[in-house]
């Protein structure tokens, strides 16, 4: 029953958090996020949210914020399929990641600060899907990208992601813990059948990792030698959840995440992710040829 409750806050929450992110628009080249969203978010009115802003408008230089011309807002509204916006009795203002960040010194309230934690998040989100597709989005400025850079929501980037496009390539500096750990995570919650890891150093933070993905998959760890507090752990962790296979295997220096048939390369074991810069690849070879090499 506990299992149970759990599941289901981590659901709300990741819904939660997609809902945030589909709230984030892409104009004059900047992401974006509206006063008549963001009030909603705070659970105040919009025009109490202006007021609010309007009082400290030497927090919000342009930069920050700025309001959308009626050219603007309509191209939005076609591009969007918004058929309404509250009336439409101004032009809505639009607040950039530094704008959004800077209401929370604006708006006191205990929901405001809870709310602009969760946008930060999504805007990190949005960065780093941004910087770790560059070529995605070269190959997409050919046909249509030009439209969706500048004219549609960032979500319709992730709705091509669905159809397993997946980044190629990248690399993580230090301090982008919550970045590389989200990468990972995505790609843990994409796979649809397996999930096998080639990793030396292995600890409890990896199994609770490796528990984001969907119900039916199957998962193997390959490490170099497996310590009486990892046989603990897994022994703990197998009797609440889905069960997750470890072998010995020596035969390895690198790291090797494989999802479903594809490889990646990963530069740094699973629990250091940000700790240090590292780098990660997609690989040419399917994941039964590594198996077939063991």
């Amino acid at each position: 029953m506990a299992k149970k409750a759990t599941n289901n806050t981590a659901q709300e929450m990741q819904t939660k958090q997609q809902e945030i992110e589909n709230l984030i628009y892409v104009v004059r080249e900047r992401q974006v996020m509206f006063d008549r969203d963001l009030a909603k978010l705070y659970q105040v009115e919009t025009g109490q949210l202006n007021r609010q802003v309007k009082r400290n408008i030497e927090r919000f230089p342009q930069d920050f914020m700025f309001q959308l011309t009626k050219e603007e807002l309509e191209i939005l509204k076609c591009q969007n399929g918004i058929a309404s916006w509250g009336g439409d009795r101004h032009l809505p203002y639009a607040f950039t990641e530094n704008g959004v960040a800077m209401l929370s010194g604006v708006l006191r309230s205990g929901i405001a600060i809870e709310v602009n934690i969760r946008i930060m998040r999504a805007f990190i989100t949005m960065r780093h899907f941004l910087a770790n597709n560059a070529q995605l989005f070269q190959r997409l400025s050919n046909v249509e990208y030009h439209q969706i850079e500048t004219d549609r929501r960032i979500d319709e980037v992730f709705n091509r992601l669905e159809a397993n496009i997946q980044p190629q390539q990248g690399i993580f500096f230090d301090g982008q813990v919550f970045d590389a750990y989200l990468f990972v995570s995505n790609l843990i919650r994409n796979a649809k059948t397996r999930i096998i890891l080639f990793d030396n150093y292995v600890d409890d933070s990896v199994l609770t990792l490796m528990d984001k993905r969907l119900s039916g998959v199957s998962t193997q760890i390959f490490t170099r030698s497996i310590t009486p507090q990892l046989a603990l752990d897994l022994q703990r962790h197998n009797a609440q959840y889905a069960p997750i296979a470890i072998n010995v295997f020596q035969n390895t220096h690198d790291r090797f995440l494989c999802i479903d048939d594809t490889v990646y390369h990963i530069g740094a074991s699973l629990k250091d992710l940000g700790k240090r810069w590292f780098a990660f690849s997609r690989m040419e070879i399917e994941t039964n040829t590594l198996l077939q090499k063991m």
